[in-house]
């Protein structure tokens, strides 16, 4: 049975690689060292995925280190696990028909 990581269990990613998606685009990844009951993130060895610049829907390979940071809460969309995901491409993009 998988383990369920909801806010209510973001104690079990303590310590462990995080993605972290923001309002607004920005992607951030880095080990979550704590967090409150407003859901504000403090991460550690932190990079900011940076956007393509040329089509600012897609992610480049470049990254912006960050070292340590408070992401927060209000701004936070979604927290996951790094080890074990994968991105996809979006399927309700416009693709132009």
């Amino acid at each position: 049975m998988a383990t369920q990581n909801n806010a209510i269990n973001l104690a079990s990613l303590i310590d462990q690689a995080v993605t972290v998606k923001l309002a607004g685009g920005r992607e951030l990844e880095g080990k979550l060292k704590g967090y409150d009951q407003l859901l504000n993130l403090v991460l550690d060895e932190a990079e900011e995925r940076l956007r393509d610049p040329q089509d600012m829907s897609k992610m480049s390979s470049e990254v912006r280190k960050m070292g340590l940071i408070v992401c927060r809460g209000p701004s936070v969309m979604v927290v996951c696990p790094s080890a074990g995901t994968e991105s996809i491409e979006n399927p309700f993009a416009y693709i132009g028909y």
